[in-house]
């Protein structure tokens, strides 16, 4: 499934590299595409949408 979150927090590439190891660690063939300068991030995965969420918000990054 395709999801799209909207991370304020997310500046540069260091974060991009943190918020893709977070979902990676629910599901390794995830495809993640982030964007520091909209803030946007969109994850094809075959994982819940609440289980991005909480890895996302586990590296210590909001969803908004």
């Amino acid at each position: 499934m395709k999801l799209q979150f909207s991370v304020p927090t997310m500046a540069c590439g260091a974060c991009v590299k943190t918020i893709t190891n977070a979902v990676k660690s629910v599901d390794q063939t995830a495809q993640i595409e982030a964007d520091p300068k909209t803030k946007q991030v969109a994850v094809e995965t075959d994982s819940s949408e609440a289980a991005v969420k909480e890895a996302i918000e586990g590296a210590g990054y909001a969803i908004a």
